[in-house]
């Protein structure tokens, strides 16, 4: 068996330098979106969960706030699927 060796980077070296870096407004911009996306999920769960809650507790849910749909079930694979079959792009 051949031993691993480790490549050495010095600190500050960026992993990929093939790769752009994204400029601090872009960043900014992502996160942003990111957090817009979140606020928009935990409106549609701050509705549906007392509901879900007493039949379905420790579940999980799926939800897609474009179209206000979730999906839930025990196993988050399953969820997973049934999210993608409706909403394949999303």
């Amino acid at each position: 068996m051949t031993p691993k060796t480790r490549l050495r980077m010095p600190r500050g070296m960026p992993l990929f330098p093939d790769r752009p870096r994204l400029s601090q407004e872009e960043i900014e911009k992502r996160l942003a979106a990111d957090d817009a996306f979140g606020k928009r999920c935990r409106e549609i769960f701050d509705r549906v969960s007392p509901e879900l809650i007493k039949d379905h507790y420790d579940w999980f849910i799926l939800i897609e706030p474009d179209s206000g749909d979730y999906f839930i079930d025990p196993d988050h694979k399953v969820a997973l699927q049934k999210a993608r079959e409706k909403h394949p792009r999303a």
